[in-house]
């Protein structure tokens, strides 16, 4: 970007409309975007924001500059189950060495995951634990940013918690544009007659003997208070936020239920102990997942994992490539609700095998401006995609339709196959024969497009000799 010609809008919550982007620095562009509690195996929702903001990251370093973009997103490993649990498990270790044993596996799973999904590291991954109390480094803490709001009158202390009050904040609520007096308590804590307010949230709260805490001190009325607790979930990111892109940045972002309470309670944390009118310029969240038209959960017998997509038969009887997950989810809108079932993985693992068909060993040449125009506007990978597809083999040459497609994250190159590799191709050829003189065609084509969508094109014949069908086959490279 060397023109000053905003190429980029975005729809950001907090004003409720598009807006032209304009970066602080042009120089120094910072995202921010909230990333997985390490608790479990991240879900499909997990993925959504994964991948939207993954292209976000992309796009601007397309109009930025690899080395202008910072990106962090934070790995949530302060939350009372994990706690416990590591309390339980390593009662010898000091706490943050005993979370880092519980949270190590599932949280390379989520790295192993969202690599798999096509996506990028982001700049910085902080981890909760490493921002609790004071640094040696100076970065922004937890329990120093706590302390700033007790001394602008903006917490308090009851009954060994430090709360946030939150009718000090004359315009607390704008980013969810919910009343004050309609909100409730957003903290991972039950509401309790020691708050002021019905919404006041815990910044810090105490922890007995026998749960995990770390041993704080915070000054009230001229007073040192030990508190030995732990952090509420709101202030983690707005330390790790300060930590990393100061304490204004440009973008946030999050899936769209962190929009109350845990943005709306960031940004009042952040703003009313660094004195700024801003936390964030631009507040950018995508919309919820279904699982095959309903909400995604343990008791509905929908909840699916990204490992289990990429490796069980768990979901449509196979496992999915990663691009054919990543594809699926950027054909919709990314503040769209989107319904991911197995009908639309089967169309985008069809569009792959055409992308692949298509583009063969082309290398990357440029990104086509009406592209980059369709996606600018607010992210729109939906419409982008749909044009890139429309202008197949008329519009587009090969080396911009890979260029379009690498911006997004997509990886539509067919691997070589080595020999191990093409015994199990013969297999699955002769597999699908048997299928067809069984006359099971929904198997034999499903084994066809399962090929097509790696890169492999089979071709059925007859052998001029005796007749019989033959399948030839070669990847599309």
């Amino acid at each position: 970007m060397t023109d000053g010609t905003p190429k980029l809008r975005l729809y950001n919550t907090l004003a409720r409309e598009k807006q032209a982007f304009l970066p602080i620095d042009a120089k120094n562009v910072r995202m921010y975007v909230c990333g997985p509690t390490v608790y479990d195996y991240a879900h499909i929702g997990n993925a959504r924001p994964a991948i939207v903001f993954d292209v976000l990251f992309r796009l601007l370093r397309h109009l930025y500059g690899d080395d202008h973009v910072t990106y962090a997103r934070n790995i949530t490993d302060v939350d009372d189950k994990i706690n416990a649990r590591a309390l339980r498990d390593h009662p010898g270790l000091p706490l943050n060495d005993a979370i880092r044993k519980v949270t190590e596996t599932t949280a390379a799973q989520y790295q192993k995951d969202v690599q798999a999904l096509g996506c990028l590291n982001p700049t910085v991954q902080p981890r909760a634990t490493e921002f609790v109390l004071p640094r040696a480094d100076g970065k922004a803490d937890m329990v120093s940013i706590i302390q700033d709001l007790i001394k602008r009158g903006h917490a308090y202390e009851a009954e060994g918690e430090i709360l946030f009050d939150t009718r000090s904040m004359a315009d607390y609520g704008a980013l969810s544009k919910r009343p004050l007096d309609e909100q409730q308590a957003g903290a991972r804590v039950a509401v309790d007659a020691h708050k002021r307010n019905p919404a006041d949230f815990v910044l810090w709260k105490s922890s007995s003997a026998d749960e995990p805490g770390w041993d704080a001190s915070f000054e009230v009325d001229g007073q040192k208070i030990p508190i030995r607790g732990r952090p509420g979930w709101h202030i983690e990111c707005s330390a790790m936020s300060a930590a990393y892109l100061g304490k204004v940045f440009d973008i946030h972002g999050g899936g769209l239920d962190l929009i109350f309470p845990h943005h709306e309670n960031e940004i009042a944390q952040s703003r009313c102990a660094h004195g700024t009118e801003v936390m964030a310029n631009y507040w950018l969240h995508n919309g919820f997942v279904q699982v095959e038209g309903r909400k995604m959960s343990k008791s509905e017998g929908n909840f699916v994992t990204i490992a289990e997509l990429l490796e069980t038969d768990k979901f449509g009887g196979r496992a999915w490539p990663g691009e054919v997950l990543r594809l699926a989810m950027l054909m919709t809108h990314y503040r769209e609700p989107i319904d991911f079932s197995v009908r639309k993985l089967q169309e985008a693992e069809n569009l792959v095998a055409r992308a692949r068909s298509f583009i063969g060993n082309t290398p990357a040449s440029n990104v086509p401006s009406e592209f980059l125009e369709t996606i600018g506007d607010d992210l729109n990978t939906a419409a982008a995609l749909n044009w890139l597809f429309s202008q197949r083999g008329e519009g587009i040459a090969a080396g911009e339709f890979r260029a379009a497609a690498e911006l997004l994250g997509l990886d539509f190159t067919a691997k070589q196959l080595d020999a191990d590799e093409a015994e199990k191709l013969t297999a699955r050829i002769e597999q699908r024969l048997q299928l067809i003189r069984a006359k099971d065609w929904g198997e034999a084509d499903r084994i066809r497009d399962e090929l097509l969508a790696e890169g492999v094109q089979l071709k059925d014949g007859k052998d001029p000799a005796t007749g019989e069908r033959i399948t030839t086959w070669e990847v599309n490279r």
